[in-house]
């Protein structure tokens, strides 16, 4: 803790070493005795890379040096606490997810977001306004009446943690205007396509997100036998395309729940112009 200039209470932030020193202090160990256990590890491990030195860790824990991705393994261990927790001394991971997120790559990919912490709580809402009319357009924040820190850990037991994600290429118009690019995708990896199956709507009718050889694509599919058929959007500018299963293309699940954008990066390309008939 310091003083503001106003008198007022600020809270400083632990330096990374000290909270390397403070994990030390809490299991009992002498600098030596740290350098003495990692060498067993590093032992086990057949690399010096592991081993941590008595001058190194005074070093580390007076922050004049930052420990390898080897050594903080080997801390983690002898600590007892977990790799990504000795990591976030020296990582924002929060931030993580945003770069993510705001890195715009053209081309469409699977998107992983991990979580580093399962003590850690987030705001979720725990109670929604009865009085809210769903059929009307509001904000949220207006839906929900309460909202309370949730351990994540909770909410990777109601699964939401193992779904997977997708992200629309900003140059990929497969499925425009349905699926826009820059959109994200939720799929249900435990879903295939079926044969034979007559939709309603092409609302109604599922989109699966495929796995090349060159990438990913996702699409309408249709499977025969030995071959997958990647469907566009009929008013997309992209073609069908066919591909060997599961050699050339593998079926990843099928798109359940999509974020998607309501203005666009750049519009989509012209039709390619259709060839004209050659002349006898």
């Amino acid at each position: 803790m310091g003083l503001s200039r106003s008198g007022e209470l600020i809270k400083v932030p632990v330096r990374a070493g000290e909270r390397l020193k403070q994990l030390r202090s809490q299991v009992g160990l002498t600098t030596r005795e740290v350098a003495d256990l990692s060498r067993k590890i590093a032992a086990g491990e057949a690399n010096e890379e592991f081993a941590v030195s008595h001058a190194r860790l005074i070093q580390i824990e007076n922050d004049e040096s930052t420990p390898s991705i080897y050594k903080l393994f080997t801390l983690s261990a002898i600590y007892g606490r977990s790799f990504s927790d000795l990591v976030s001394f020296y990582l924002n991971f929060g931030h993580l997810a945003g770069y993510r997120l705001s890195i715009p790559l053209a081309s469409t990919r699977q998107v992983a977001f991990d979580e580093y912490d399962e003590a850690r709580t987030v705001q979720f809402p725990v109670r929604f306004d009865p009085g809210f009319a769903v059929e009307k357009t509001n904000l949220i924040s207006r839906l929900v009446e309460i909202w309370r820190e949730v351990p994540v850990a909770l909410l990777e037991a109601l699964n939401i943690r193992k779904q997977r994600y997708g992200f629309i290429g900003l140059e990929d118009f497969t499925m425009y205007p349905l699926l826009r690019p820059g959109s994200f995708v939720q799929i249900d990896d435990q879903q295939k396509p079926q044969a034979h199956m007559s939709y309603r709507s092409e609302h109604e009718r599922p989109i699966w997100f495929l796995e090349l050889r060159s990438g990913y694509i996702c699409s309408w599919c249709e499977l025969m036998r030995d071959r997958i058929i990647s469907i566009p959007h009929p008013l997309s500018p992209a073609r069908t395309q066919e591909f060997a299963y599961p050699n050339e293309a593998e079926i990843i699940g099928r798109v359940t729940a999509v974020a998607a954008r309501l203005v666009n990066h750049r519009e989509p390309p012209p039709y390619p112009a259709a060839k004209s008939p050659a002349r006898s």
